[in-house]
């Protein structure tokens, strides 16, 4: 199924997850090269997740009536902009400028490739294509954000961006290659764009994504210490565990793509279930070594399963104005991210062990599937409503 222009989608979300995600591990570094501390190197990443938030709708009303292709190209020149300016930043402003910059084209690129990826292939494939699109983040995960961190510890953590700038420029020449010269789309003016968030299904779902990402965030945040404090892992196995989550980011991402095909609502519910059962075992796996890896690798495949079938059910949901709709998605989910680590830190100041952050997943977790449940009523009132006055 992995057709070219889904391959150059991929490409692209390879190089935006990477941007996005190495930071973490060249904090020091910029730290250091910058004169800064390393809480405000960390803003670095609360810039880019709100970058992201509140730059997402603003481009999608941008490029609303652009075409698609015009769209995803403008979107990956502004992330090779942004890459080419953090890595020539002579001080730590300009670096978080170029990180606002670059996120701006973040949310807009998901959300715009995941319709445009949805409609490259048959109704029955949707989640399937939107879940090959997100393996390229995925696997930013697993193989840019190592091998970055790498790179910049060797070379000096410009070098990363530098290298990351590659990786868009070759995106943009597949992009402009391999993605079909007319992609169908719906010309919506702006009111109708702004008509979907009326729509309380939509809203619901973009709650559902900001919750999921939070209850990942709460504890992922904080995964670190909790692997070398509590599991008693050394920094080098610290590494081969967040490959192994990784992995299981790869491996969750198809398995939702596939069930969420079959069967949309039933699937992320499961997901959500299961994510609650798995964080509590970790309560009491996490101590553990080899228990706690694998709990690790099942939490990582479940927190990407649920990514395809949102995805999925935010662009059906507002099918009037897809584009907006599923890049405000992504907003949401960033929010989540930044949401989730303030939680996790919230609960560590109020005097909590780190052993406790897991609870903190389940109690998000479970506002997400009550929300799920609650949206599925209606849906399925809805439907029985329409069935009844014909």
């Amino acid at each position: 199924m992995l057709s070219l222009p889904l391959f150059a989608l991929a490409v692209a979300a390879f190089g935006i997850g990477t941007t996005e995600f190495v930071i973490m591990g060249l904090l020091p570094d910029v730290a250091r090269d910058l004169g800064v501390t390393i809480p405000a190197a960390g803003m670095l990443v609360t810039g880019y997740a709100l970058g992201v938030t509140i730059g997402a709708p603003i481009v999608a009303i941008a490029t609303a009536n652009m075409p698609r292709r015009t769209a995803l190209l403008s979107l990956i020149g502004l992330f090779i902009i942004g890459n080419v300016l953090c890595a020539l930043s002579p001080n730590y402003a300009v670096l978080m400028l170029a990180r606002v910059v670059t996120a701006f084209c973040h949310g807009a690129f998901f959300g715009i490739g995941s319709v445009v990826a949805a409609g490259l292939v048959a109704p029955n494939r949707r989640a399937q294509a939107i879940a090959l699109m997100f393996a390229g983040l995925t696997l930013a995960n697993v193989l840019g954000v190592p091998f970055g961190t790498a790179l910049g510890q060797q070379l000096g953590w410009r070098s990363t961006f530098w290298a990351v700038t590659v990786i868009g420029v070759l995106a943009a020449i597949a992009l402009a290659l391999w993605l079909p010269k007319k992609i169908e789309m719906q010309k919506t003016s702006l009111l109708q764009e702004f008509a979907v968030l009326k729509d309380k299904q939509v809203l619901m779902v973009l709650a559902i994504s900001a919750l999921a990402s939070a209850s990942l965030f709460s504890v992922f945040t904080y995964i670190t210490p909790i692997l070398e404090d509590v599991t008693g892992l050394t920094p080098h196995a610290v590494t081969l565990v967040l490959l192994v989550f990784g992995l299981g980011l790869t491996v969750g991402s198809a398995l939702g793509g596939k069930l969420a095909d079959w069967r949309l609502m039933p699937s992320l519910i499961g997901f959500l279930v299961a994510l609650a059962i798995v964080l509590t075992v970790f309560t009491l796996t996490m101590r553990t070594p080899l228990p706690a890896v694998i709990t690790i690798f099942i939490w990582g495949v479940l927190a990407f399963a649920i990514v395809p079938p949102l995805q999925v059910l935010v662009v059906e949901r507002a099918s009037a104005a897809p584009n907006l709709a599923s890049t405000l998605n992504q907003g949401a989910f960033n929010l989540g991210n930044a949401s989730g680590a303030w939680f996790g830190g919230m609960a560590i100041s109020a005097g909590f062990h780190l052993t406790t952050l897991p609870y903190v997943g389940v109690v998000v977790v479970v506002a997400a599937l009550g929300l799920t449940l609650w949206s599925a009523s209606i849906e399925r009132n809805n439907s029985l409503a329409l069935t009844s006055s014909e």
